[in-house]
């Protein structure tokens, strides 16, 4: 094992207990805003100073862009889709800098799966190293040495301001200002508690290493080698039976004709408008089949994969490929039939949380299965497929974090309330409300279209309320964001607080 040298680790340690104050200076007890960028972006800037030959790279640059790009939709609002995209990224930033980042996008994902779980246990584990490395090289002379080099200075510097302090009233008056108590007040089990796990994290990018036992594994076989012709088998054993070629062709016969059963029946029923058994209703047939839809197109997804891997004989079959063609086709037409299923649902019933992500969830699977197609079509492999999805779901992430799905939530439920003469049933006041200040201005849409007394008691209690507690939030420069500024310039011109005719408080019974 080779250790690194000692300064190495005096300096990182040093500079992660700097970004330990600042984190404590910025998020403890305090909201949620621009205080996580600035700190990413602290973060990225010690992974720079700990690795000076990284300066010697002439396209340098490139990655402080890309890291700024994966950290703007902290800008527009902090989630923990955001915060999470931005951990990925310092994660990629600092191996990258450290030269341990791999070239595929599949391999890549797993180096970091591993880097963020053992993440926390790094500065656990460089303690020990070096401890063990200052022992070896018997530098604990030179420790101690460091350390006392110290004491002379400080002592004296302590007796020479002591005797400013009684020279100097100001001084003096300085020190009476200074409460002991108070300072070990504000040492608490907690702030303790969050002092180590803000170390840890820190630790972790200005150290980027993956475990040893990662290094000592064989790598993933993603991409699969020609395979050359198989020697001709003397016995033909059970599993040739049940999982070879002419199996797989009937199979995908079977399939193709179940699937199409399957889109016969939505075709018939749900867009052709034919009436449907007693006691069924549209929204029923449409609710019921949407979600097992997607986990069937899943099972076929990884039905093709397995019977169709690269070099394999049934993959080399032309009519076994235009089958599992058909068949993917047909899937990617059952993502779709079910996308429009939850949609006739949601026009109903409204939208929630669990209904956009299925949205997004069926339209991340028919995008997977189109690049099975392209798989086969194209000759490409396993980690091509992977990294292509990989890639997808990123760009889909990335998208969503700039997407305010509460105030989407909201304006939709509003505009297809039954209140607001739309299709849907009556507007769950409760749970527009608990969608947060991003809602209120739907809910003043709402309020102003129904122009009723009991309502508008309620605007003025529960809404004013919340706007003020929002309002107070804000007036702290660490909650800022660009998304809670456009939503305090609207409040500013229309809400609740800014109207003199509904800004008295509420009074149950008024």
């Amino acid at each position: 094992m080779t250790a690194l040298p000692i300064p190495s680790y005096c300096s990182r340690f040093g500079i992660a207990l700097l970004l330990v104050a600042v984190a404590d200076f910025l998020f403890y007890g305090q909201p949620a805003g621009i205080n996580f960028l600035l700190f990413a972006i602290l973060i990225a800037g010690a992974i720079v100073a700990v690795h000076p030959s990284a300066f010697s790279d002439a396209r340098l640059w490139l990655k402080p862009a890309a890291l700024l790009v994966a950290l703007l939709p902290l800008v527009e609002n902090v989630s923990p889709l955001s915060v999470s995209i931005a951990l990925v990224a310092l994660a990629v930033f600092a191996l990258s800098l450290a030269g341990r980042l791999r070239s595929s996008l599949a391999r890549i994902a797993g180096q970091l799966a591993v880097f963020l779980l053992s993440a926390p246990f790094r500065l656990i584990r460089d303690f020990f190293r070096w401890r063990k490395a200052a022992r070896r090289l018997g530098r604990r002379r030179i420790r101690l040495a460091a350390i006392a080099v110290w004491v002379m200075p400080l002592a004296l510097g302590a007796v020479f301001l002591a005797l400013f302090g009684a020279a100097n009233p100001v001084i003096e008056y300085w020190f009476t200002l200074i409460d002991l108590f108070a300072l070990f007040d504000l040492i608490q089990l907690a702030r303790l508690s969050f002092w180590l796990l803000v170390l840890a994290g820190v630790w972790a990018f200005l150290r980027p290493r993956l475990p040893r036992i990662l290094r000592r594994l064989p790598r993933l076989a993603l991409t699969v080698p020609p395979v050359a012709p198989p020697p001709t088998k003397a016995v033909t054993t059970i599993e040739d039976i049940v999982f070879g070629k002419a199996a797989i062709l009937r199979a995908l016969i079977v399939f193709n004709i179940l699937f199409a059963m399957q889109t016969a029946l939505d075709a018939t029923y749900l867009w052709g408008g034919v009436a449907l058994p007693d006691g069924l209703t549209y929204a029923a047939y449409a609710h019921r089949g949407a979600y097992p839809l997607i986990v069937t197109a899943l099972l076929a997804a990884g039905f093709v994969l397995a019977a169709l891997r690269p070099g394999s004989e049934t993959s080399n079959d032309p009519l076994i490929r235009r089958l599992v063609y058909a068949w993917v086709a047909q899937n990617i037409v059952l993502v779709i039939s079910s996308i429009l299923r939850l949609d006739l649902y949601v026009g109903i019933y409204a939208l929630t949380y669990l209904r956009i992500a299925a949205f997004v969830w069926m339209g991340l699977v028919a995008a997977g299965l189109a690049l099975i197609i392209a798989r086969i079509a194209l000759g490409k492999s396993s980690e091509w497929v992977l990294s292509a999805n990989l890639l997808t779901l990123s760009a889909t992430l990335y998208a969503c974090s700039y997407i305010n799905f509460a105030a989407l939530i909201a304006n939709y439920n509003v505009d297809h309330s039954y209140e607001m003469n739309g299709p849907g049933t009556s507007l769950d006041l409760w749970y527009v409300r608990s969608l947060g200040p991003s809602a209120l201005p739907a809910l003043d849409r709402f309020f102003d279209h129904q122009q009723k007394v009991f309502l508008a008691d309620r605007r003025d209690g529960v809404d004013a309320m919340t706007e003020a507690h929002y309002r107070t939030i804000q007036r702290n420069w660490r909650a800022w964001s660009f998304r809670d500024w456009r939503l305090l310039r609207y409040l500013d011109r229309n809400g609740v607080l800014a109207n003199p005719a509904v800004s008295e408080p509420y009074a149950p019974g008024r």
